[in-house]
């Protein structure tokens, strides 16, 4: 190879890296070009199911708009993480919008159909079907939609979540190291509810699935 064949074979290894580095399935395997963009599989489960008993959130289905806001966040620091930060922030943009489409694309799980006009028992599925309007507290389905199943970009799936993130969650708008929301709507909403109120919704939410994500 002459010297002037240099420059183009550097911009064909580059292209071959990047698009290598893109792979989604890769990215989401074995991880990043970099090495801190850890391999997602490892906490999220082979398929985005998440992981239920430690607190690892299902990716499955969510929106790729929604999952790619919140690793900038993470990134940043706007959403506190220790563990996804140096992850969130070592993702190239091309890493992140390839793996986000992938997991947005694979298939949601069965929820139990529920509405407003339900009938409610217990303070969990009160809180979900009605709210709490005496504190301001309007009902989980308003934003997230029916049965909890998620609606556009900004609010995300509450069904098919395990009890235990959705909890940890809520306890972090409550206690503020969670504010990455518009007008701070969740702060508000999670700072008005008792913990054993975050405990009931969450095991709600969770148990509308087959699977029951609480479990």
């Amino acid at each position: 190879m002459n010297v002037s064949s240099w420059p183009l074979a550097g911009i064909l290894a580059a292209s071959i890296t990047t698009a290598q580095a893109a792979d989604p399935v890769a990215v989401y395997t074995k991880g990043g070009a970099k090495p801190a963009a850890m391999a997602c599989v490892t906490c999220h489960g082979a398929e985005g199911e998440g992981m239920a008993a430690a607190g690892f959130p299902r990716l499955a289905g969510l929106s790729a708009e929604y999952m790619q806001k919140q690793l900038a966040d993470v990134a940043s620091g706007d959403r506190a993480n220790p563990i996804m930060q140096p992850i969130a922030a070592a993702l190239s943009p091309e890493e992140t919008k390839a793996v986000t489409t992938m997991l947005a694309n694979k298939p949601r799980p069965d929820v139990r159909p529920v509405g407003r006009d339900d009938v409610v028992d217990g303070p969990g599925e009160t809180l979900a079907l009605r709210g709490a309007w005496e504190r301001n507290i309007p009902e989980c389905v308003a934003c997230h939609g029916p049965s909890g199943v998620g609606v556009g970009e900004s609010f995300p799936p509450l069904a098919g979540q395990s009890a235990q993130y959705l909890s940890s969650q809520l306890n972090a708008w409550r206690q503020g190291t969670r504010k990455n929301d518009p007008n701070d709507l969740m702060g508000h909403i999670a700072r008005n509810l008792t913990e054993d109120e975050v405990k009931a919704v969450s095991a709600y939410f969770a148990g509308l699935t087959e699977t029951g994500a609480g479990r």
